[in-house]
This record gives structure tokens, sequence and C-alpha cells, in this order.
């Protein structure tokens, strides 16, 4: 019998016996018990703004009038398995199976429509008939990933019709077990709860299930799924980027809870596809080659591997597998004779080359496969062979490797779209996604209305910056010009050189013109000890080298080491001198340098190039105008460090090389327009900063809080800061309690350890670019003014967020930053704060404009992206190694980065 309450049982029998040689180990107290503090959550908005000039404004968030909020969503999962037994893991296949068990078993889903993500979930508007549930369903033709190996390499038109038939049905169809059981029910009040900002596990869900309604509508319409973006196959969609790679445009589209209720964000999306056609005409391009005799097979084989292809004349479709071994001349394989039989019984089989059997056989012509190796789409045990002039890529398949520079900016060009443009698009992509017919928004009672929501923006002044000789300024429309105005705190170039690695380049004359334009800024610059050439017969060899010789030849000439190096690059963009010669100077030597490749030289050019030579050095170039007055919102009042956090991982395609992460701190209070950068590296892809407070003994702490906190106290007159801002960049909202909760413990740690007695207060804010909200003005061709601000409408229902245009759009459709105040101890107004964040968009010495993000995260961007080259040209030695098999299990060690060296690390060496 039961006892009330806790369901224990009265008479429990007794314990079993301990064996005699068991010492019985001494429970441990669990420290997470011990330690249970409670869990930081974002904090709720304090209040709207209300600074600056009122201007109408369209968002792309269409609004979402529900009406069905009294059933229920209901999850079941999904288990597909072929005949055998073996679960179907390969993707794609799911969609396929499931529509078929709609066509075939809808009548057993009482007429119910399901939205399927195309993995493991399924969801229903009501329940289904029973909780679980297996159907049989059998898909012809999905031959594509799962054919049979060598059984001849055509399965289309074989020569052998007995053959033919035998192998059809493996080919032809399959079947497939699929299992369908209840997992959990979300109630569609969720949805209401979320728009009154009481969001709970349960609205997310709900919202999850909406968005999976969208991506099945698209993948039913043949597109390429990304995420939330859907790519419609369609050519005049495709814009060659080179390299045998396309820009392709599409759409993004999500729901979203806003204070104005639910909205669908729709918003132009661009991915990378690989070009569809034929292999060879993809290789070529790929390759930047002229004709296929000119291909790197190697090369060709790494990127084709696991792409589809169709094969000619039988359209069918298959993976690529690899490549044949040799020329398609030489290539053989058993070709199963007709009727002929041997001794034991079997078919018998000649051997035969893969170009005989499709010039004999098949009476297929070949123009030029004969000496170029075949496609291999079969297993590596029983290969099946197809020429490569018979082989087109199918469409829509993405390319995920890292875009070249060039690639790169060919994209952003033929990407861009102006606001008007940009509008168009949209509401003819809604009006073409036909979300009404939809039946299962239709079952819950979702309709979309067609038309931008109105949201009220404030255009915030611009701050007043001050330059040399005491001159104020206000800048007009996000920028301000330096004709006639003088540096703030301009530096003295005293002992400096130049080093010249082969650039074609009229050093005498740039040199003069440096020091004249230095000398209207206010830069006195003497003339340089020496401009070191490097020798013709380096040229070629490997960057390391050639920065070791002119290292040697700058030591054996300079009587003592220089405050400064110009550096002058033969190449202009991702030269391989950059990071062996950062390395050199920053970490071993010490040394300020700036890098330039001479190639548009002139008066624009040198002036910029002295801003980011005056701030490396330490000087400043403009300030606002209130930094040096008691005049700035809560920063006057006590010591404030504002920090700026980024992490930058390696390229998609380099799985194994560190991320980096930097954090970048404001010395010198009450300024806020001078920083200093720590710089470490983690593990690969790691979003999380590992290092911000890392104990090594009981006195000695190496993570990055510390290194800043003390740069500060030193740099502010013995000050402790009593308030720390910290704006962090590139996570997304599933990470905001990670960053509350694991981050900002470490910050906090490192500051105990300093010292027990101090509890400083703290502001966290993260900045998002990777959204999809866009603002319109109404009727007018331009972006919105730099300094607009939303907090209303389009925000979100509880949390304390919003958005600032802080630049002048000149290209493209402006993009907002999405701010998100997560924590605010240090009590700021919903005023104060936005002017904050809209200032240090104007501290930002290496431009003369406001920048869309605040400059502490753009510095810790460079200063990541900086000393990430420090280890590009070892990698290849030091961690690549360790893959060859021989190492132990476990993670790769991640590079540790050299130290900068004392006399630069406090400088702003990143700008």
């Amino acid at each position: 019998m039961e006892s009330e309450g806790n369901g224990a049982h009265d008479d429990l029998p007794p314990p079993p016996p301990v064996p005699p040689n068991v010492v019985p180990i001494r429970a441990e107290p669990d420290v997470q018990q011990v330690k249970k503090k409670p869990m930081r959550t974002p904090i709720a908005r304090k209040g709207l703004g209300s600074k600056g000039q009122k201007i109408p404004l369209l968002t792309n968030h269409f609004k979402v009038n529900v009406t069905g909020v009294d059933g229920h969503f209901y999850h079941y999962s999904i288990a597909i398995a072929y005949e055998d037994g073996r679960p179907v893991d390969g993707k794609g296949v799911g969609r396929k199976v499931m529509e078929k068990v709609h066509e075939t078993y809808g009548s057993e889903f009482g007429g119910k429509n399901f939205a399927y993500d195309g993995e493991k979930s399924l969801f229903t508007v009501g329940a289904l008939p029973s909780n679980k549930v297996e159907y049989n369903v059998v898909l012809e033709d999905i031959s594509s990933n799962r054919n049979n190996g060598n059984a001849s390499p055509d399965h289309f038109d074989s020569p052998n019709e007995s053959d033919r038939k035998r192998l059809r049905r493996p080919y032809r169809s399959k079947t497939y077990k699929v299992q369908i059981s209840f997992a959990a029910k979300i109630p569609m009040q969720a949805i209401g709860n979320a728009l009154r900002g009481q969001e709970s596990e349960n609205s997310q869900e709900a919202l999850r299930v909406l968005d999976i309604i969208l991506r099945q509508h698209a993948a039913k319409q043949g597109c390429l799924l990304v995420r939330q973006s859907f790519f419609h196959n369609d050519p005049k969609n495709f814009a060659d980027i080179g390299g045998g790679v396309l820009g392709c445009r599409g759409f993004h589209s999500s729901f979203r809870t806003t204070q104005g209720g639910l909205s669908l964000n729709i918003d132009v999306s661009t991915t990378m596809i690989i070009q569809p056609g034929p292999v060879v005409d993809f290789l070529i391009a790929n390759q930047n080659v002229k004709d296929p005799y000119s291909l790197d097979w190697a090369k060709a084989k790494r990127m084709l591997k696991n792409l589809r292809i169709t094969a000619n004349p039988s359209n069918q479709e298959y993976k690529i597998t690899g490549l044949s071994e040799k020329p398609c001349r030489e290539q053989t394989f058993e070709l199963k004779q007709k009727g002929g039989k041997n001794e034991n019984g079997e078919a018998e089989t000649i051997e035969v080359t893969v170009y005989e059997y499709f010039v004999n056989y098949r009476k297929i012509e070949l123009r030029y496969s004969a000496d170029l190796p075949c496609v291999n789409v079969g297993k590596p045990k029983r290969p099946t062979y197809i020429p490569l002039e018979l082989c087109s890529l199918v469409s829509l398949q993405r390319y995920t490797k890292a875009l070249s520079t060039l690639q790169r900016a060919s994209l952003v060009e033929k990407s861009r779209q102006k606001p008007q443009e940009r509008m168009s698009i949209l509401t003819n992509a809604l009006r073409n996604s036909k979300y009404d017919a939809e039946p299962m928004l239709r079952s819950c009672g979702i309709s979309i209305n067609s038309s931008f929501t109105q949201v009220e923006g404030r255009v915030l002044p611009a701050p007043r910056l001050k330059f040399g000789n005491g001159e104020d300024f206000s800048p007009r429309n996000g920028r301000w010009n330096l004709n006639n105005k003088k540096l703030v705190e301009p530096t003295k170039i005293e002992r400096w050189a130049v080093a010249n690695f082969s650039a074609r380049c009229d050093t005498r004359n740039l040199i003069r013109d440096l020091i004249k334009i230095g000398q209207m800024k206010g830069i006195n610059i003497d003339e340089p000890f020496d401009v070191f050439e490097e020798s013709p017969q380096f040229r070629r060899a490997p960057a390391v080298v050639r920065v070791e010789k002119m290292f040697d030849e700058i030591q054996s000439k300079l009587p003592g080491a220089p405050q400064f190096l110009l550096c002058l690059l033969p190449e202009r963009k991702n030269c391989d001198i950059y990071g062996p010669w950062k390395r050199k100077n920053l970490a071993e030597f010490g040394i300020v340098t700036q890098c330039m490749a001479p190639m548009r030289v002139n008066d624009q050019y040198l002036t910029n190039l002295l801003l980011k030579i005056n701030a490396k050095l330490g000087g400043l170039n403009s300030l606002l105008a209130i930094e040096r007055t008691p005049a700035m919102p809560m920063i006057s009042k006590a010591p404030t460090i504002i920090l700026g956090m980024d992490v930058s991982h390696g390229s998609p395609g380099q799985s194994d090389i560190p991320s980096i992460a930097a954090v970048v701190s404001s010395r010198q209070w009450p300024l806020i327009s001078r920083y200093r950068a720590s710089v470490r590296t983690q593990s690969p892809k790691v979003e999380m900063i590992d290092s911000l407070f890392k104990k090594v003994s009981d006195n000695e702490d190496e993570g990055i809080i510390r290194e800043l906190l003390l740069d500060f106290y030193t740099s502010s007159g013995k000050r402790k800061p009593d308030q720390i801002i910290i704006f962090r960049d590139g996570v997304s909202e599933s990470q905001f309690n990670q960053v509350l909760n694991v981050e900002l413990d470490q910050i906090i740690e490192a500051c105990k350890f300093l010292d027990e007695k101090w509890s400083p207060k703290f502001v966290v804010i993260v900045a998002q670019k990777n959204h999809h909200t866009k603002f319109f003005q109404q009727g007018a061709p331009d972006n919105v003014p730099p300094g607009t601000v939303i907090d209303s409408k389009i925000c979100h229902p509880r949390s304390n967020d919003f958005y600032l245009c802080a630049h002048a759009g000149m290209i493209g459709t402006t993009r907002p930053t999405h701010y998100h105040v997560l924590l605010d101890e240090v009590g700021f107004s919903p005023d104060d704060l936005q002017e904050l964040v809209h200032s240090l968009s104007y501290v930002y010495q290496r431009s003369t404009t406001a920048i869309s993000v605040v400059a502490p995260i753009c510095y810790a961007h460079l200063a990541a992206t900086q000393v990430s080259s420090f280890i590009k040209f070892e990698e290849s030695s030091e961690t690549s190694s360790s893959h060859g098999g021989m190492t132990a299990p476990g993670p790769i060690p991640v590079l540790q980065l050299p130290r900068l060296k004392d006399n630069v690390c406090n400088s702003m060496f990143f700008c």
C-alpha cells in the first residue's frame, strides 16, 4: 500500500549485502549544490526612449492574425527504416517517404494535414486517431544515393534485357517502414502567451511548428532549404560570381513575436550554389583552366565528392562517390554476357573498357571523355563508372567552401538592392508564396497581412566631435571631413623606416607626400632612416623566409629599434607576407607597423593611412566633445571600463583551425575613444569565450580580463572601474543565458580574484547584425537617416532591445544593428543607453564616418582577424600533421598565440 504524498512504499526490501572487498567511497558534497547561484535571465524593458526627431518608417514584418488559439499542436516522432530494419539516415528521403505515407494512408490520418521537419518530427493540429502506428510504403525510383554496385554502368538502357528485368527492382522501387509515435502536445495558447511577453518553452515550440509549416510549404515547391531561408530553382535568381559558383537569391521567412503581435519577417536572402550543367564546365570554371586536359584531378575529386548528377541519356540521378583511377579508354569492368553460362552455371562475363562499352554497346558518341577519368557513382568496392561528358550537375546544390576575395566582392556587388527595389521584391515574394492556401496554416486559423508594418523611428542628433586646435564640429549625415582640420592628439614619428617587399612603387614620392599630408594634419614626420628594398633573390621564397631576410637587413643597418615601420606589400589582398610580418613586429620586436599596397595612392588614401598610424602610435584623431567633460551620462560619474567581445572562427571548410577570441577594453577613463586588445585562441567553432578567467595557481590568473583591468587601473590614475559595460558580438538569442551565466561569471571571478571586496556594477549588451529586419522610408528612395533608433512595435514584447542604424547606408539597403540589453545594474534610462551606443558608433579612429556597430566590437573583430593571421602560416605545419591517425584520440591541442611585446600590447595595434 502506498503512503500519502510522495508515493514511497511502506515496507521496502532490505538493501543487498555489501561484498567484503568493497571500500566505501566518501560522497563528495556536490559542488553544484553548494554554489547554487540563481540563474540570471535577460532583463525586461524599462520603458521607451523619447529623444530625437520622430520619423515614420515601414519594416519588412507582416502582421499575422491568429484565430484558433484554443487547440493543440500534437508532436509525433518519426522513425524511418528500410525493409531489413536498418534506419534511414540519408537526408532528403524523409520528405518523399512522408508524402507517400500521406498519399497512401491519408484516410487513417482522419483527414488531417501534417507539418514534417524533414527529419524526426511531425506536427498536426489536434490528435491523430492512434498514438503509435507503423506503415509500409513503396517508393519508386530513389536510386540517386543507393544503387546497385557494378551490375553495369548503365541503369538506363542495358544491352542485356534479362539482366535489366532482374535488376529493375532494386533500382526502381524500395520499401520503407515508417513508425509514427506520440511525443508531446503543445497548446496553441502558447503563441498568445508569447505575444503578451510571457515566453515559455511552449511558445518557442509553437513558433517552431509555424516555421516548419513554412519550410514544408517551400520544400513542396522544390526549393533548396537553408535553415529559415528557401531558394527556388529559377535561373533569373542566379548570379555568376566566378569559380563555378553562383549566388542564388531566395527568401528568408520566420515568425517573430513583437510588441505589436505576431509578425512574419520576410527578407531577401542569398546562398552559394554550384553552377549546374555539364560537370566538365563546372570543373574548368572552378579551377580556372582553359580545357579539361589541364585539370588537377585530385582537386576535382575532392570538389565533386557527394555532389548529385544526372546521367545522359536516361536522366537518372546519382551521387558522385569519386573518380576512376584510369582514363575512360583504359578503365575496365566485367560485363555480363547474354544467355552464355560457364560450367558453374553463372552468367559469363567479359572485360570491357568503359569507353568501349558506351561507344560500341550503347552506341553513344563520346567526343572528349576517352582520356579523362570517369565519374564513379557506385560503392567503393563495387564502382559504377559513367564517362565525364554524360554527367550534368543537378541545380540548387550548395557550395559551402570559403569564398575567395574576388568571389566575395562579386557576391556583394551582385546581391545589392536599393531600398525601393527590395520592397517590391518582398511584396512579390509574399504574393507568390500563396501562404493563404497552405492547409496547415488555415487549420491553425492563421492569415498574413500583405502590407509592410508601419513603425515610428526617432533620429538621434549626431554627437559633437573635437579636433585639433580646440575645434568642435557636428557631423552631417553620419560623416565628417578632415580637410583643413588637425587631429586632436597627433603623434610625432621620429625613428622610422620603410620595408619594400618588391612592390612597384616610387618610394621617394610616397615618403614626400606622407610627410606633407602628416604636417597638414598636425603629425610631424621626420625623414625615414632608410628604405629597405627586398633583394630579388628572395622574391620567390616562402613568406616567413622573406620576412626573416628583411629583418636581418633592417637589424644590420639600423642603430636601434625603430619606433615605426611602414611595409609596402606587393599584392593588395591576402598577401601571404602580412601574417608573418605582423607577428615578427608585434610579438618578437614590439614595433608598431603599418602595411600598405601602393596601387592607387592619392591624398585621400594617405590621409586614411595616417589616421591608422596615428592611432597605433598612441595619438587620437578625434574625440567626442563630451569625453573630457563631466557631461557623459552615467560614465562621467564613476570610473567606467567598456569592453567589446568577439570570437572569430575559421572559414566553413576549415574545421581544425582554432577560433580566436578577442576582448578590447577602454583605457584612460573618462575617455571612451582609446582601447587596447587581448586575444587568445580556443577550440574550433566554440562561441563562448573560455579564457576570460584562467586561474593557474592560488595567486595567478592568466585570463584576458585581469590583463585589461590592470591596464585600466594604471592608465586611469590608479582607479578601479566601478562600472563595467560589456558589448558582446556574434551570439544568437539561444546563447544569451550562457553570456549572462557563463561568461559574466568568469568576468566576476576575475574581478574577485584581483580584490575580494570589490564588486563593480555590470551592463551587458549583445549586438546582432545577422538578422532580417530592415527599415524603409515610406515613398522615399533613400535609406533611413543615420542615427535612426526603433524601440517599439516590432521589438520584443518583454525584453529590452532596440534597433539602431547609426551609419549612412550609401549602397544597398541599410542593415540595422539589433542591440539586446541583457543586464543593467547601473540603471541607465532608455535614452541615456541609446545615446551611449550611438556615441560609440562615432569614436572609430579608422574612418571619418559613423559606423554601423559600436567601435569596441569593431576593434575586437579587427584584433581577432589580425592576430589570426599570425597562425595562418603555422597551422599547416603544426596542427594538420595531427590528422595522420598516429595521434592519441581526443581533441586537437589548440595552438597558443605568441604574446605581444609590452611596448605594443597596450597600443591600438589592430587599428
